[in-house]
């Protein structure tokens, strides 16, 4: 269950799958930038829309803080849509300037419009995958017969006419013969829930609604477990949720009638509450939460209706959750007394951790593992870097996987009685393959390989070490074009994210690989904050903790100007939601540094991120004002909405956001936005895009996906000085 809480918020960076119809010459070869094309607007000239000033003040601990645009937290009132029209309008003005934007739009097209298959599974009577053509919006789940028909499942490009709802989730009933799966609308955290008949492919039942943060897990054919909040009243997008309920959901019964079975009291109110049905279907686990790190654990037997609830960890100081079962033996991952987390096993009857014993001790890497064909898949992050070993239900070692390479893996998940499980593998120049494996030989075999238009031989990715302000030796890698001359001048983003325990792997991203074609560096940090060194290099990045990401972002950028892969003039930095946060606190700490700045969806108002939708779950990482004095200071002190200062001179910077984003509420952005143009001393343009009908970047549809990489490729570029495509 924290698996779905790591998710909560996440980055929402510029990734999807992209291929290039022209070869870029590499950096060495690359022109200069060019002044012979006339020069978009400078910032003195752009006329900004007046952004009325209110008198709000609020007071911390004896301190007033003025909070001038309070009134754009109303992100539906008729004042803020026609704030957000008339920032668009200037945008979307500056970029029509920008002459090569369309090229870069037609790159983009043409890389991105390859077939992109996902690993089959089996559910049922059918072998089920997700396929897209090259340009649909959403993905379309096919599925297959015995015979090998194959057909379309559930295609979410018929859900709307404009490709904004987006599939979100499914789950099959235990016999395949029924699937219940989540829908998205303009990218909203809250979801619908429809289930079908996998035969006629035809609802069963009125649709559930107002469902947030849930999973689907089903009890038999009978129901199915979800999670969700009181529905707060009215439509206001920020309204701040906060008791997260397990909800049973019987089939053919009215949504008005399913039982609450763990949230409904003072007593077990939690900000994050999943359930989860054991693979033989005799135990409910359910995972309860305040904060996006640490949850309680209970179990429930459900072959014994009037089974009580049992605690297997009854405090929020450690993750763990359930790996399987075999009979009334429990696998667990944690945690607890394990930074780097380790496998236990313990017996329903005795599950609290005084039982514990292990199976997989801990290491010296950080452990992620999954289940298939009867075995245990233990993947290992050395310096962010996968490494794969598998094991059987006793825990002895059978072998470690023989991977393609250097890079990222993902799968080997799977069903009990699975012949053949399957894993992806890719990095920043690779482009995501699928590989069978026969789990029985340890033979790997190619299943599919994307047909992209990208020669990664043309490409190298390399890993560097360095070091941040207080000594800490942080990993990153680089990727960029072959023969790439370091004399400083290659256009360069910085991509960065450093909270929540989330870690940034290698992976293959279409609109990186544009970058690099166009002559670009991609260089991703691994912060401190993040999971890549365990729950030690995770808090090393929390709360008062949380300069340390920022030394760590700031010294990334220092040593790619050292070692003259770039310099200011054409570094970029870019993240989105808590990476959002870590660019626009770097931006306003050392402006000099960088050329522009790119914060998307991010966490701008560290004074006030509690109290929207459910951001008090995020304040294991970063603590609230509320807390304390010393806490409301530290925050102040590098919140970025409170840290632009009049007169000075920032970065060009573009801001992106959502209209529809009820997770990182686009009130920071907005009020982020308006500083920077009051206050903005120098020439670069301090620009805010706001995509209408969209979230925080998950189901976003490809055509707004490839237009937003174009625009900020674009606005980087120029304002790196390049008056045509390097």
């Amino acid at each position: 269950m924290n698996k779905l809480l790591l998710v909560l918020l996440t980055s929402s960076a510029l990734v999807a799958c992209s291929k290039n119809e022209e070869s870029a010459p590499t950096a060495s070869e690359a022109k200069q930038p060019s002044v012979a094309a006339a020069a978009a607007p400078k910032a003195d000239a752009l006329q900004y829309p007046v952004t009325r000033k209110g008198d709000v003040t609020t007071n911390y601990f004896g301190t007033d803080v003025s909070d001038p645009y309070r009134w754009l937290e109303d992100d539906r009132s008729d004042e803020t849509a026609a704030w957000v029209k008339a920032q668009n309008k200037v945008t979307f003005n500056y970029l029509d300037q920008i002459q090569y934007r369309d090229k870069i739009k037609e790159k983009l097209t043409n890389i991105w419009n390859y077939e992109k298959v996902s690993s089959p599974f089996k559910e049922g009577n059918y072998t089920y995958f997700y396929k897209n053509d090259g340009l649909q919006n959403q993905n379309v789940l096919y599925r297959k017969d015995a015979e090998g028909k194959t057909e379309v499942f559930l295609d979410p490009n018929k859900f709307s006419a404009d490709g904004t709802t987006s599939l979100a989730g499914v789950s099959f009933s235990k016999d395949g013969s029924l699937a219940a799966y989540s829908i998205s609308e303009g990218g909203s955290d809250w979801r619908k829930i429809i289930v079908i008949d996998v035969e006629t492919k035809q609802p069963i039942e009125d649709t559930l609604v107002d469902v947030k943060f849930s999973g689907i897990s089903w009890k038999g054919n009978e129901g199915f477990f979800y999670s969700s909040y009181d529905k707060p009243d009215g439509s206001e997008l920020s309204a701040k949720t906060d008791q997260h309920k397990l909800y049973y959901h019987k089939l053919k019964t009215p949504q008005q009638s399913d039982v609450v079975v763990f949230g409904g009291t003072d007593a077990q109110k939690h900000r994050y509450v999943g359930g989860q049905v054991s693979e033989d279907g005799r135990f409910l686990f359910i995972s309860a939460a305040v904060s996006t790190s640490g949850n309680k654990l209970f179990m429930k037997d459900l072959s014994r209706p009037d089974s009580e609830l049992v605690a297997i960890v009854n405090d929020t100081q450690s993750d763990t959750y359930v790996l399987d079962t075999q009979d009334t033996k429990l696998y667990l991952v944690t945690n607890l007394n394990a930074p780097n987390r380790r496998v236990v096993t313990v017996d329903a009857s005795k599950p609290t951790p005084e039982n514990w014993q292990d199976l997989i001790p801990e290491t010296e890497n950080v452990l992620s593992i999954s289940t298939g064909a009867g075995y245990l898949f233990a993947e290992y992050m050395v310096d962010a870097l996968s490494q794969v070993k598998q094991y059987d239900y006793q825990g002895k070692l059978v072998r470690e996987v023989q991977l393609p390479g250097i890079g990222n893996v993902d799968g080997f998940g799977g069903k009990r009685e699975d012949s053949t499980l399957y894993f992806t593998f890719s990095n920043y120049i690779t482009p995501s393959t699928i590989y069978s494996f026969d789990p029985a030989k340890g033979d790997t075999t190619v299943y599919q390989k994307p047909d992209v238009a990208f020669n990664s031989g043309d490409f190298e990715s390399k890993q560097v070490f360095y070091t941040s302000k207080d000594g800490t030796r942080v990993p990153m890698i680089l990727s960029y074009k072959k023969g790439t001359q370091l004399n400083g001048k290659n256009p360069t983003i910085l991509y960065g994210y450093g909270g929540f325990n989330v870690s940034l792997t290698p992976r293959f991203s279409v609109t990186r690989a544009v970058w690099m074609e166009m002559g670009g560096i991609y260089a991703v940090a691994n912060l401190r904050g993040g999971g890549e060194y365990g729950k030690k290099w995770h808090q090393a990045g929390t709360q008062l903790n949380k300069q340390n990401v920022f030394d760590d972002f700031i010294a990334a950028a220092e040593y790619l100007v050292k070692e003259q892969y770039t310099s200011s003039d054409y570094l970029a930095i870019s993240g989105g939601s808590n990476g959002g946060l870590l660019v626009g606190a770097t931006m306003t700490q050392r402006p000099e540094l960088f050329q522009v700045a790119l914060p998307a969806v991010g966490v701008l108002d560290m004074l006030r991120y509690h109290t929207f939708t459910a951001g008090a779950g995020w304040a294991y990482d970063y603590g609230t004002a509320d807390d304390s004095k010393e806490m409301f200071e530290y925050l102040k002190g590098y919140s970025p909405v409170h840290n632009v200062v009049n007169g000075k001179a920032y970065p060009a910077t573009m801001v992106t956001t959502g209209d529809h984003d009820d997770r990182v509420v686009p009130a920071h952005s907005f009020k982020f936005a308006a500083e920077l143009q009051a206050k903005n001393a120098g020439d670069n343009p301090m620009l805010i895009r706001i995509e209408t009908n969209a979230g925080h970047g998950a189901g976003t549809p490809t055509s707004k996906q490839i237009d937003l990489a174009a625009d900020v490729y674009a606005f980087a570029l120029f304002n790196m000085g390049y008056r045509e495509l390097p």
